[in-house]
């Protein structure tokens, strides 16, 4: 399951998810915008066990971006998702953060949104260059027949 890139992008999708629950006034912003980071991270390493690499546990956003940028170009939206490191570890202890804001929050739900299309369409595109190699070989090997 770990090694399973389509099972980290239902993850980040759902962490996606969950980081836009708003409605409820026990919610806090802070709650939220980890979630938010969650769906960055879990985004992040779908796309490395797509490369057929092992993601590092951690949930420093530069160490994977860093990572992944060996194998893809990043494109800089999404190399500016590690505003929401913050988020992975120090909004889950009271009072050591400033409490989070509306604003703030809307701006970290459209940073994490964006990764997570990114890295979505990302593997659409690899997955169909890889069937489109795939039957070019296959129409290579009839033809040398």
């Amino acid at each position: 399951m770990a090694n399973d890139y389509k099972t980290w992008i239902d993850r980040a999708k759902s962490s996606l998810a969950i980081s836009k629950i708003k409605s409820d006034e026990n919610i806090f912003y802070e709650d939220l915008c980890f979630q938010a980071q969650q769906a960055v991270e879990k985004a992040l390493k779908s796309l490395l066990v797509f490369y057929n690499v092992d993601p590092e546990r951690t949930h420093n956003l530069v160490s994977l971006i860093k990572e992944l940028s060996k194998h893809i170009d990043i494109p800089e939206d999404v190399n500016e998702t590690v505003v929401l490191n913050d988020y992975a570890v120090q909004t889950r202890y009271p009072g050591d953060y400033t409490p989070i804001e509306e604003e703030e929050y809307n701006n970290a739900i459209v940073i994490a949104e964006n990764c997570v299309k990114w890295i979505e369409k990302k593997i659409k595109e690899l997955l169909k260059k890889a069937e489109g190699q795939k039957n070019q070989s296959y129409l290579d090997n009839l033809e040398s027949k």
